[in-house]
């Protein structure tokens, strides 16, 4: 049965690669971006492939995600597949970054995904069945220091998801998070930071990623396809999640690590 399929930030990066497999597998796709002119692009490129379409929406605003439902239940009569993958980068210490910055992070990456739920569970319940999908991040597992807004707003989604998980299996519905560690994508792009050299240290990671986004996108849809609840790309995610949770005097030596040389690093340029 081809699935309904809605995407938030589909019009590029990682949402674009997760429109292109859902595609091939023959599903219908709604693409959500706030970029009107990079989704109409990405629908006029992906169109070949099958059955896709564009709505302007921002993940902040719920007269948005109420058009959104609006238009699902109107078009489609329904939705198997939301895929909250809207979000944002910031970086910076906790005494020098802006809480401006940690309300425009929290709003988009946590409450966002928040928001989609909200909107979209009950015509999952409606319906008995649908696939909950959020996008969250390797650093809700490694909380690297000077990421705290971050890592707090993805560590936010994984507890989300793992609460509705329990709270939605009875009615059919399934909840996979994803945590990617770095691949190649414009996350960097809405990079907010104060700190001196972290937005060209960020793109070189990202850069320096051994997946692309083609190929996080087609772990993430197969996970998907099987109700796989945590789907962790990388295989030095997967051997830092073990780590973690098997070794953890390893991992926090490393962590603090990491602090001291961000501390000595910070010494120098001052």
């Amino acid at each position: 049965m081809n699935k309904r399929v809605l995407i938030t930030g589909g019009a590029s990066g990682l949402g674009k690669a997760l429109a292109t497999e859902f595609l091939k597998q023959g599903d219908k796709v709604l693409i959500t971006d706030i970029h009107e002119q990079r989704g109409e692009e990405t629908v006029f490129e992906l169109r070949t492939l099958g059955e896709i379409h564009f709505q302007k929406a921002n993940t902040t605003l719920d007269d948005d995600w109420d058009a959104l439902a609006s238009w699902v239940s109107e078009k489609w009569g329904g939705l198997d597949v939301l895929v909250n993958n809207a979000g944002v980068a910031a970086a910076g210490r906790i005494d020098t970054m802006p809480m401006s910055d940690w309300e425009w992070i929290l709003d988009i990456n946590l409450k966002g995904v928040v928001r989609g739920c909200r909107v979209f569970t009950p015509m999952m319940k409606k319906q008995g069945n649908g696939q909950i999908v959020n996008i969250a991040s390797l650093a809700a597992v490694a909380n690297a220091p000077a990421m705290s807004s971050y890592n707090v707003t993805k560590a936010g989604v994984v507890s989300l998801s793992e609460t509705l998980r329990h709270e939605l299996s009875s009615y059919g519905i399934g909840v996979t998070v994803v945590c990617p560690s770095f691949f190649q994508t414009n996350l960097a792009d809405t990079l907010r930071t104060s700190e001196q050299g972290m937005d060209s240290t960020v793109r070189k990671l990202l850069a320096g990623g051994k997946l692309s986004a083609e190929q996080v996108a087609k772990k993430i849809v197969r996970g998907a396809n099987k109700n796989t609840f945590m789907v962790l790309p990388h295989i030095e995610g997967k051997a830092l999640y073990l780590i973690k949770r098997y070794a953890p005097f390893l991992y926090n030596r490393g962590l603090a690590d990491a602090g001291r040389k961000l501390r000595k690093k910070l010494e120098r340029n001052s």
